[in-house]
């Protein structure tokens, strides 16, 4: 994969970035295929309430 210049001493997760990096139980969330299928129900269900307003 080649690289943009400058980006060769980028790391991920290192001192220059402020960002968070996800825990045990966030990386559990994501993985999770029956909690990612809990969330995609939720997430339909509110999809259909929007629509339904709108319509």
């Amino acid at each position: 994969m080649a690289q943009k210049h400058g980006e060769e001493n980028i790391k991920a997760y290192g001192n220059n970035f402020n960002t968070m990096t996800p825990g045990p139980f966030a990386k559990w969330m994501r993985t999770n295929l029956i909690f990612q299928f809990i969330r995609f129900i939720v997430i339909n269900i509110k999809m259909l309430i929007v629509v339904r307003k709108s319509h």
